[in-house]
């Protein structure tokens, strides 16, 4: 990856450079997750049997609502019960089906230093997408452009703690609609070199991606590498429409994997109960699931779900509420019972602002994830106001709240302990172990020390401005975006894409001309 600064530990200069070394910003990303915490499990093996059997009972005798022909022919093909727009799924061939879902698998990224394992212990955090409006470096929400997209790609690829550079993280409103998915995946590939997820808008879109997928890495190098991934939500309760299936077709047949993700607003949606929502999520999730095993046995899929509850009084989505953690508890739990990997969403808040209430809801949706197991931690930066805007702020805390969750779900550490335990005799009743050694080698990766958040005296934090942590935020993004070095793409890589995307261009009509605000 490139790097802005050195990372030599050279100890000539003095003392002054000395701190200049210690204190230099390093961009290296977090190696993806290997989680040595237990999973916490609200479930016991009878009740992980009792929606298992629910699920299939769903799927056997309510059926699943496939609006796509060729996924009816499909269906047909392998046996399974089609009537009309209806597919009802014996639980014989679900299982069947989904026992060819690898269990693990590796993204393979644009720089090979950044690919990443996913399934079983392994975890990645990837940002948010999809928001229509953003806060700004200036903390002003408003509609984005590309150049807001690029920011957020190029925060994405300097923060440690984050392990994609997603898609569109923001809506790109100076682009036609029927184009802008060509324009967000190039912003994708050019301003990182981390992994990156490929727009599923459409089918037709889909292609276009997996197009431009061969034209990065090599046609056939997708054939057995994941280097994306797609996204396809059903429409719960129980409907999986053409729009979706045809993008999750484009996807399977190149073998890379996709999110087979019921949007779920529980209470709405779903019945009110966090078991039976369980049960139809699991439900509408298995059905995606196998789908993508019979559009191409052995590719690479994921348990997915975008999960939140409904306020009873205003049906307004909220986040970061108990039931959500434990959906998040017990779908890890089935997620593991079917042996998949699966998808969850993080760091979710509700607030209108980077206030407190974002910062307990996201706080406590993150706690909840890490221990559920979730493998592909998606919206894990930026997300606020239900998803309607992604805050640079927020954005910037949100990613080192990753790093931090990454450093608590790794475990401890044990490779000093006997050095560490021999401090102690050195140190003797009523000491302190600030000039010890072993802290002076160690005081630096021993714990975890935020950069955004304020553990000074009131005196020195008034002192230097009383300085609040949206205001610290906004200065490191800021900081950061002025210390970026683009990864350079491969020139005649980078030609052919822009060729690619200049003819796509001239193809696809821009009848909406451009999107309006909303």
């Amino acid at each position: 990856m490139t790097e802005t600064l050195p990372r030599s530990r050279s100890r000539s200069g003095g003392r002054s450079a000395r701190r200049s070394l210690r204190t230099a910003s390093d961009f290296t990303m977090l190696p993806g997750l290997t989680r040595a915490i237990p999973w916490c499990e609200v479930m016991d093996g009878a009740q992980v049997e009792k929606i298992d059997a629910a699920s299939m009972d769903i799927l056997e005798n309510v059926g699943v609502q496939f609006r796509d022909d060729i996924a009816l022919a499909d269906w047909k093909r392998v046996g399974a019960k089609v009537e009309g727009e209806m597919v009802y799924l014996d639980r014989g061939l679900v299982r069947e089906l989904i026992a060819s879902i690898p269990t693990e698998f590796t993204y393979h990224a644009r720089n090979p230093a950044n690919n990443l394992r996913l399934g079983g212990k392994h975890s990645v955090f990837v940002p948010m997408t999809g928001a229509p409006f953003l806060r700004d470096l200036e903390d002003v929400r408003r509609n984005p452009t590309l150049d807001d997209l690029a920011m957020f790609h190029k925060l994405s690829h300097m923060l440690p703690g984050l392990h994609s550079s997603a898609h569109h993280i923001v809506e790109p409103y100076d682009h036609p609609i029927s184009q802008r998915h060509l324009q967000i995946t190039y912003s994708s590939m050019k301003h990182s070199d981390k992994m990156f997820m490929g727009m599923t808008t459409s089918p037709k879109n889909a292609e276009d991606v997996m197009e431009m997928c061969a034209i990065l890495f090599g046609e056939d190098f997708l054939e057995d590498h994941a280097v994306t991934t797609g996204n396809c939500n059903g429409n719960s309760p129980l409907v999986w429409d053409e729009t979706m299936l045809g993008a999750m077709r484009a996807f399977c047949k190149r073998k890379q994997p996709v999110l087979c993700s019921p949007f779920v607003l529980g209470g709405a949606n779903t019945p009110a109960s966090v078991p039976a929502a369980v049960a139809q999520l699991n439900a509408e999730a298995l059905s995606a699931l196998a789908y993508t095993q019979v559009i191409r046995k052995g590719a690479p899929a994921i348990y997915g779900h975008y999960l939140s509850t409904v306020s009873m009084k205003s049906g307004a989505p909220m986040a970061g509420t108990p039931e959500i953690s434990l959906m998040n508890f017990m779908i890890g739990q089935m997620a593991r019972y079917y042996g998949v990997p699966w998808r969850t969403s993080n760091t979710l808040g509700g607030a209108k602002t980077f206030d407190a209430q974002a910062g307990y809801e996201s706080a406590t949706t993150l706690s909840a994830v890490l221990h559920a197991g979730a493998n592909y931690i998606w919206h894990s930066a930026g997300w606020n106001e239900a998803g309607m805007h992604c805050s640079v702020a927020k954005f910037i805390v949100d990613a080192e709240q990753c790093a931090m969750g990454h450093r608590m779900a790794s475990g401890p550490r044990w490779d000093d302990f006997d050095q560490a335990v021999a401090a102690v005799p050195d140190v003797g009743p009523g000491g302190h172990y600030l000039g010890h050694p072993h802290t002076q080698e160690n005081f630096q990766s021993a714990f975890f020390m935020p950069e955004m958040f304020d553990n000074n005296s009131i005196e020195q934090w008034q002192a230097e401005g009383g300085v609040e942590i949206t205001e610290r935020a906004l200065t490191r993004a800021k900081k950061l975006l002025s210390e970026y070095q683009e990864p350079k793409l491969d020139e005649a890589k980078n030609e052919e894409l822009l060729a690619y995307i200049a003819r796509r261009e001239r193809e696809i009509p821009a009848a909406d001309e451009l999107n309006q605000t909303y």
